[in-house]
């Protein structure tokens, strides 16, 4: 039997989808499993602040991280981001947070790390975070540096 040019190009590339979707199904699997409810995690990452300061929010975000040693990469005011990362033995450990309006009176205030390509989920570094930021946030406020 004689397959025409089209007929073997049809069969690579459903061959090809097959195993692609089969990656695909597996990196969603991963990526929805975890040891927590995503709602306890979200919990555990944020924090609302008696605050509409926004600037001063993100100026000790970032006064935070580097006394975590954290690099900052990028910042952003109109986002309210600021993303940084460093190394923890041979492992690099990355944080974004995100600053946002809660409500008229309130910012909330949302961290996320990964040690290495794992998410964080343990509570403890993230209190710990939060701790910090609130002694930076006082400090700011005060203009102490």
């Amino acid at each position: 039997m004689k397959l025409r040019r089209g007929s073997c190009l049809s069969i690579l590339l459903i061959t090809a989808c097959t195993f692609l979707g089969g990656g695909c199904a597996t990196n969603q699997q991963q990526i929805l499993a975890t040891n927590q409810s995503q709602v306890a995690l979200r919990n555990i990452q944020s924090r609302a602040f008696d605050t509409t300061d926004k600037k001063l929010m993100l100026r000790s975000v970032i006064n935070t991280m580097q006394d975590l040693d954290f690099l900052i990469q990028d910042s952003s005011l109109d986002l309210g981001t600021v993303t940084g990362q460093k190394y923890s033995g041979m492992v690099i450990v990355k944080m974004s947070v995100m600053v946002r309006e809660r409500n008229a009176k309130q910012l909330l205030v949302r961290a996320n790390a990964e040690y290495g390509v794992k998410a964080v989920e343990d509570p403890k570094p993230y209190q710990d975070f939060f701790a910090a930021l609130e002694k930076s946030i006082f400090l700011t406020a005060q203009q102490v540096d």
